[in-house]
């Protein structure tokens, strides 16, 4: 919902995992989510605006399969008149809960098969015993695996995926901290954790030891209309840069080429910042003028023109409760 009332509702594909593998596809990469899509019309939608960037649908459908989620994300303005937005877990017209996410099952596992071998990647936010076994199976198979939590609800499947994941990676305005990520024995490479205005912080063992923490500010954005998705651009960004040759990769690549990535992420999520929607970029800079904008942002340039925000006049998904 934009801070602009006359402009109408706009729908996409989104969540941190689904925006992750829709910008890594725009891209260049081929990207496989994992999830229950049924036939309902939040699916049906979900499933055109996947396919608009590229994104490989073979396991959307894994059973036994659900309503897709909906969250409704209000942009407005604080007390001080600065834009910022919030999320709708429920529908403001009939009050009902929306259709949550539900995490795959035992089938989603061998769904997948042996096509999980051919992954560089496997980026996972939310833990269930089916998404650490597809993951763990990743790893094993020379894969990068990427975990991105958005709480701890679960301790015992939340520690196992530290142990499990090669980077892991949080804000701090959701987590203080992960726990001991660096531990002797779990698989953590880089632990990333973003501070929002004030850009991340990060650590590595990429040369044998546990690095200090090294901040990176963030970059000043070329307009501001909504900062939602920009952590998402910021993985993308990031996995992008290091995880195309899988584990042995990032494990042979040097500090220097890290920071370059993490700078990369992060000027990609200024970009983003200067339009509406977690990802209001690629529906408005067009692939060839998009590596243009974010050298600008990475030059420290501010004064390049930044495209007029487009608006989808699709229909909207309402919800599924209401008459």
């Amino acid at each position: 919902v934009s801070a602009n009332r006359d402009i109408p509702i706009q729908t996409h594909a989104g969540g941190t995992c689904g925006n992750v593998l829709s910008i890594l596809s725009f891209l260049g990469w081929e990207s496989y989510p994992i999830a229950r899509m049924n036939g309902d019309k939040a699916s049906r939608r979900g499933r055109a605006a996947l396919c608009r960037w590229g994104v490989k649908l073979d396991f959307a459908n894994c059973e036994p399969i659900r309503n897709m989620p909906i969250i409704i994300q209000e942009i407005g303005h604080d007390i001080n008149g600065a834009l910022t937005h919030r999320f709708l877990w429920s529908c403001p017209h009939c009050g009902q809960c929306l259709p949550r996410f539900r995490p795959v099952t035992r089938q989603a596992v061998d769904a997948v098969g042996e096509g999980i071998a051919r992954a560089k990647v496997f980026f996972l936010d939310r833990v269930s015993s089916a998404a650490l076994t597809l993951a763990e199976r990743a790893g094993e198979s020379g894969a990068v695996v990427m975990f991105e939590p958005v709480n701890k609800s679960d301790p015992k499947l939340f520690a196992e995926a530290l142990r499990i994941a090669h980077i892991v990676k949080y804000a701090d305005q959701r987590l203080n901290n992960v726990g001991d990520a660096m531990a002797e024995d779990a698989a953590t490479l880089i632990e990333i954790q973003t501070l929002g205005v004030n850009g991340l912080r990060y650590r590595h063992r990429l040369a044998g030891k546990v690095s200090d923490w090294e901040i990176l500010p963030a970059f000043v954005a070329p307009r501001f209309l909504d900062s939602c998705g920009s952590g998402d651009w910021c993985s993308a960004g990031l996995l992008s840069k290091i995880a195309s040759a899988g584990l042995s990769g990032l494990k042979s690549g040097s500090v220097e080429r890290l920071r370059k990535a993490m700078c990369y992420g992060q000027a990609m999520a200024a970009l983003n910042c200067a339009f509406e929607g977690a990802r209001g970029g690629m529906y408005n800079v067009e692939r060839k003028h998009f590596d243009e904008l974010v050298l600008s942002i990475l030059q420290d340039r501010v004064d390049f023109p930044i495209p007029e925000q487009k608006f989808d006049n699709s229909e909207s998904v309402s919800c599924p409760a209401c008459p």
